[in-house]
């Protein structure tokens, strides 16, 4: 049996039990709790004459549950839909006039009012999240308009091939753990919320203690912590979260064949990983790489470049605060369908039994932290892992922490992950029908 290499584990487990406060000179960004529980985190950035926001709140749809399936996301864009000072149209005037936008949604593990504009106007900008955030009108003819946009976005989404055999493997792998729900909810919960449950919803989330906004642009962070302090200040600390842990996931471990009217073929194969506590949780990412990262991986080369059974190929590794999925596909003609299922599973047992090269870890490991930089080039992004993170638990410099992690891999590791977690295969067949 492989084991983990100790590099790899002693530094993955110090970088996450270590604090920001652990900086010995001043952070490149400054932490405040306020009395009441918001936290607090500004970004100098001289880089370019923007600001962005981002105020995040723990919820989302790993809270739901079947009947209110949704309810986060439907909630953060009725939001956008007015405030009690302003119209939906109101509010984009007044974002457009500072050279900026807002927008706000909910996704998995938590929600976001965020908005970007020129630096110089930074206060106007802050003042406009927390109207949203704290002033939604929802108004109830807004709150019709924007469900039948969701439920649009629903049949969309359900209509598309890859997105409708992905939501199959979410529910394999997780069974009725809330993970395997998509975060836009379903047609009939969507259908069935009203607005009095958006309210409800929104005054059970909307606590200090689990929001955190995040700053980064061209600002001096004592003057904005000044400014959060009156425009958040009076929000009231909430009691103790009570909310369920979650069920434990159950792949199901099986094979499922869905016909359906469809010019591809799509084969999904998943599994369950860590979660982003684990020590392996930075292999299996180089793992998910080396396999699916690029032109360079090993689907893409085996089965789209040399034997050409794949329009598309890759590996999927979504970051969840519980355990990861790893989802191996290929969109494919239908007639190749069974030799493309055939190959995957082949790449993925040959990866457990012949180790990836000293090159193969190298290209792996510079595509994740590849991707990692160039998805925090801008202050909007850069404010959005900050809060993220802070929300989730994991830290606002988890993403630094994760990357120097990655430098510690090993190719005796990414083995260790592959044994550990390319175990019983759930699999997933879209097969066209005529």
């Amino acid at each position: 049996m492989i084991r983990l290499g100790l590099p790899l584990a002693t530094a993955w487990l110090a970088l996450v039990l270590t604090a920001p406060s652990a900086h010995a000179q001043e952070p490149p960004v400054a932490r405040r709790v306020l009395p009441n529980g918001l936290t607090v985190l500004v970004r100098e950035n001289d880089a370019a004459g923007v600001v962005a926001v981002s105020l995040q709140v723990r919820a989302g749809s790993r809270f739901e549950t079947e009947s209110t399936a949704g309810i986060t996301n439907f909630l953060h864009r009725a939001m956008l839909r007015g405030t009690a000072r302003r119209t939906a149209v109101q509010l984009a005037e007044s974002s457009e006039d500072i050279g900026g936008s807002l927008d706000a949604n909910g996704e998995v593990e938590a929600a976001e009012v965020r908005g970007q504009a020129l630096a110089v106007h930074w206060e106007t900008l802050l003042a406009l999240v927390a109207e949203v955030a704290l002033q939604p009108a929802l108004p109830p003819d807004e709150v019709e308009k924007e469900r039948r946009l969701l439920l649009g976005q629903i049949k969309s989404r359900a209509d598309a091939p890859f997105s409708f055999s992905f939501d199959a493997m979410l529910r394999e792998l997780y069974g009725t753990n809330p993970y395997g729900r998509n975060h836009l909810g379903s047609k009939e919960s969507i259908e069935r919320l009203t607005r009095d449950d958006l309210l409800a919803h929104y005054r059970a989330i909307y606590q200090p203690d689990r929001m955190v906004l995040a700053v980064s642009g061209q600002v001096e962070r004592k003057r904005v912590m000044k400014a959060t302090e009156r425009l958040f200040g009076r929000m009231v600390r909430s009691g103790p979260d009570t909310r369920p842990a979650l069920a434990v996931p159950e792949p199901s471990g099986e094979r499922r064949v869905i016909p359906r009217s469809a010019k591809q073929a799509q084969v999904l194969v998943g599994y369950l990983g860590p979660d982003p506590w684990d020590p392996l949780y930075p292999a299996v990412r180089v793992l998910a790489a080396a396999l699916g990262g690029g032109m360079a991986g090993r689907l893409f080369v085996e089965l789209r470049d040399q034997r050409g059974l794949a329009y598309s190929t890759g590996v999927i590794a979504q970051f969840r605060t519980g355990p990861i999925i790893f989802v191996a596909y290929a969109g494919t003609a239908p007639a190749s369908a069974t030799a493309a299922e055939a190959g995957i599973l082949r790449e993925l047992e040959r990866i457990r039994e012949a180790p990836v090269s000293g090159d193969e870890l190298a290209r792996a490991k510079a595509y994740v932290r590849g991707h990692l930089v160039m998805d925090r080039r801008t202050n909007a992004r850069l404010a959005w892992y900050m809060a993220f993170f802070e929300t989730v638990g994991a830290g606002w410099d988890y993403p630094d922490r994760y990357a120097r992690a990655l430098d510690a891999v090993t190719a005796e590791d990414v083995a260790r992950a592959a044994e550990r977690y390319l175990t019983r295969p759930s699999i997933v067949v879209l097969e066209p029908t005529r």
